[in-house]
């Protein structure tokens, strides 16, 4: 069967868990050994807490768990915290992720380190809300402690990648992903999206057509948002390469970014 004639399915594609982290999960040790030299190099102290916001299926929480480390985390989409829940609990470890929002949270407990690695970041639509979300994260680290976020910047010296495309299989299954750009203002800091999840089974090929809303940022605006935070200190900053040992110079030309901070 072609793509063009796959039945059609629109929807939020959040709401579909196992595709989800059959796609972004499949390729999670190249972040996991990322974050693990991370927390070694550049946090004080021993990290053995974690906490990641918008941590959808926890891909990686559930495999830091397996590590040792105590994790728990948050998101908006109660389908995927449910999904994430499950497995972790599946495993033998507590249910430690809620639905909850990324710009308004407090927790129970000092954490060591918190990650947020795949551009959810830019889900907050407002200035407000992203230093709020901030805020939150540097009032739940421990002294000391890292957050370690990852997004895409809008490069004003070189044209911006307009799709990517990610595919995984795990048995039966198989899911093709594509997202592609069909609309970004810089006036506006909005950056509108489709994307898609062809889904392969024995008895079934259908796709998922949805939409997403990113802010965005460019390298300066995104220095300023972080001066505005109290508490955090951008200690380096790394590509998506996820090379411990190269870390990178944030410039006008900058696209793929990983901020390395940590709490004062």
């Amino acid at each position: 069967m072609s793509n063009a004639a796959l039945e059609t399915i629109s929807g939020n594609l959040y709401d579909y868990p196992r595709y989800y982290d059959l796609v972004f999960g499949s390729d999670w040790k190249a972040e996991f050994d990322f974050l693990t030299d991370c927390f070694e190099k550049h946090a004080s102290g021993i990290v053995q807490r974690l906490f990641e916001p918008a941590c959808g299926t926890g891909r990686l929480l559930y495999r830091f768990a397996k590590a040792g480390f105590d994790v728990s985390g948050l998101d908006l989409n109660e389908s995927a915290i449910s999904f994430c829940n499950e497995r972790l609990t599946r495993n033998g470890f507590p249910a430690s992720c809620f639905v909850g929002e990324m710009a308004a949270f407090r927790l129970p407990q000092a954490v060591d380190a918190a990650f947020n690695t795949i551009n959810s970041f830019r889900h907050l639509a407002t200035e407000d809300a992203a230093r709020n979300h901030l805020q939150c994260v540097a009032d739940s680290l421990r002294t000391g402690g890292l957050y370690v976020l990852g997004l895409h910047l809008t490069p004003l010296a070189a044209e911006p990648v307009q799709d990517e495309s990610w595919s995984a299989a795990r048995g039966h299954l198989r899911v093709n992903s594509h997202l592609w750009i069909t609309d970004r203002d810089l006036r506006s800091r909005q950056e509108r999206c489709a994307m898609t999840y062809d889904v392969y089974t024995p008895t079934r090929s259908f796709r998922i057509a949805g939409s997403l809303t990113f802010r965005t940022y460019t390298a300066a605006q995104m220095e300023r948002l972080l001066q505005d935070v109290k508490g955090l200190e951008i200690v380096t900053t790394y590509d998506f390469a996820y090379h411990i040992e190269q870390p990178i110079q944030v410039g006008p030309g900058t696209e793929d970014v990983v901020y390395v901070l940590r709490k004062a």
